[in-house]
């Protein structure tokens, strides 16, 4: 009786482990499908993370950006933007001019200011 209740146990446990990890295989797949498919935007992201992610520079202009970033209108560009974890600030001598910055990087940015 205990023979037959741990082999079905196991049984069922290396059962689950299989599902489980040909469902994991299959979903790294369709990740991996989508990110083809969407692949313009995927690297957008990227790029605009790279550029404000940069050691020296927490924000960038709205122009800097849309320049490395050719290809899209304002707004789109502003959507890739948002997508890629950044939030728009206007600055206290500039107010016409939008600047953006990783809100990863808000901490760093008030300590910056703090210390000058």
């Amino acid at each position: 009786m205990i023979e037959t209740i741990m082999i079905s146990s196991i049984s069922a446990l290396v059962g689950g482990l299989i599902s489980f990890a040909l469902q994991f295989v299959k979903f790294k797949q369709e990740i991996r499908k989508l990110q083809l498919a969407h692949k313009t935007d995927f690297m957008a992201e990227t790029t605009a993370i790279h550029f404000l992610s940069h050691k020296s520079y927490t924000d960038r202009s709205f122009e800097t950006l849309k320049q490395h970033l050719g290809g899209f209108d304002d707004d789109e560009l502003r959507k890739i933007l948002v997508r890629a974890g950044a939030i728009r600030v206007y600055r206290e001598d500039d107010e016409n001019k939008e600047w953006w910055r990783l809100l990863s990087r808000n901490h760093e940015y008030i300590n910056k200011k703090k210390n000058s």
